[in-house]
């Protein structure tokens, strides 16, 4: 009988070490006489229904190593949600001629909270339809918010910029106080949780240090609160850095930030929501402010990668690989915490059913009594995800040398899937 294959996919928002879990996924394949083809499903679950699927014996080892220094996602992402089976019967029974029609026997997903949920849904699918195939889960998410894992690959290398970038623009705006902008907002992603704009507090040293004012979702804004200590701590420093998060909401439970439209998941689409705070800025103190929105280039900044980032994302994407040839279904690698300094941590063994859909808000005894900063507790479990430095190779051009794999599909055997 021939080997089973493996396929692997990448969902939702990508990461700048996604591809090293990639690549640590592939290159196990390789040295294991078990896996026949690995292939690439194009833009995820999507391009498994539409049976559009990259094999990646056509990519040279070193195109493959490449990988772990590229950012973006090497074959391709996307946001779609699977429901349950009797609402969906015919993307599952798709699926499954898919994963016949190409002798896969090894189903790997990289994804967040809601990727665990399509990973486990298509494991349920699998045993319920008596096929062999193992469904691992593979984690990710810049936002940190992955139950059971201590800290999600990609976000030690977002936080990591995001602390850099508040230090360096404050170290401007500090410079042009006097007669220029006295206040600097940057606005950083986190729906529902307030991870990284925890990591935008490891800018200083104390609360007093940029930057003066995190606002994060688990507290509720509070505009007057807020425009005191903005004021505060221009009288006192001459300027003031802000890091808001996109989930902040008011009073009421409502987005500061809301735009009034969902994506894909059902989530309220946000964005925005510095210029709503720099109007409060404007329109009670007076003062000149700049903003900026880190948007994709916090999840994209593969030019400042956290080395430990990097080596825990390879890390899962070999024992994701090694778990499914074992017939581990319907489990997901995640990074286990040994000690804080020095930073010590395993990978263990997760149930995809404990993580789906299940977000780790920021725990409240990591932020100040005043709500406006992180704690030493906090501290101490940022910090050494941010540590060492990963470079990616350059080009003579000065441009950092990332990778672009070929996306040649392999010839299809099924009729076509509109989706």
């Amino acid at each position: 009988m021939s080997k089973k294959n493996a396929l692997y996919c990448q969902s939702g928002g990508v990461t700048a070490v996604i591809n090293a879990t990639a690549c640590g996924v592939i290159e196990a394949a390789r040295k294991n006489p078990e896996v026949g083809t690995v292939f690439g499903a194009k833009n995820g679950i999507i391009g498994v229904l539409r049976e559009h699927l990259v094999d990646t014996a056509q990519h040279s080892d070193a195109e493959i190593a490449a990988l772990r220094h590229t950012p973006g996602g090497a074959f391709g992402s996307c946001r779609y949600k699977l429901k349950d089976m009797e609402t969906q019967r015919a993307e599952y029974e798709r699926l499954i001629e898919v994963f016949k029609a190409h002798n896969i026997g090894y189903f790997l997903y990289n994804g967040g909270g809601d990727s665990s949920d399509t990973a486990f849904k298509v494991s349920q699918m699998a045993k319920a339809k008596g096929l062999d195939v193992t469904c691992i889960g593979v984690p990710k998410t810049i936002d940190n918010d992955l139950p059971v894992t201590d800290t999600c690959p990609g976000f030690g290398t977002t936080a990591k910029y995001i602390a850099t970038s508040v230090m360096e623009a404050s170290l401007d705006v500090e410079s042009m106080a006097e007669s220029s902008t006295k206040v600097f907002i940057m606005e950083v992603m986190g729906r529902h949780a307030g991870w990284i704009a925890a990591a935008g507090g490891l800018a200083g040293q104390t609360h007093d240090e940029p930057p003066q004012i995190i606002l994060f979702p688990e507290i509720p804004f509070d505009q007057q609160a807020f425009l005191q200590r903005v004021k505060w701590s221009v009288e006192n420093h001459g300027y003031c850095s802000v890091v808001v998060s996109e989930g902040v909401r008011n009073q009421d439970g409502r987005f500061l930030a809301d735009a009034g439209t969902t994506d894909a998941f059902g989530h309220a689409q946000l964005g925005g929501v510095a210029s709503v705070i720099a109007s409060m800025v404007r329109d009670e103190l007076g003062y000149k402010y700049h903003y900026a929105i880190s948007d994709y280039l916090q999840r994209s900044a593969r030019h400042l990668a956290s080395a430990t980032d990097l080596e825990q994302a390879y890390a899962v994407g070999v024992k994701a690989l090694e778990l499914a040839v074992e017939g581990r279904n319907s489990v997901m690698p995640v990074i286990k915490r040994l000690q804080d300094d020095p930073y010590q941590w395993e990978i263990a063994v997760a149930e995809l059913k404990d993580l789906a859909n299940v977000e780790k808000m920021l725990p409240r005894d990591y932020i100040t009594e005043d709500g406006f900063g992180i704690t030493e507790a906090c501290r101490r479990y940022l910090q050494p995800l941010i540590q060492g430095e990963a470079y990616p190779p350059y080009k003579a051009n000065g441009l950092p040398d990332y990778v672009r794999l070929s996306q040649q599909l392999t010839p299809q055997k099924l009729p076509a899937f509109n989706i």
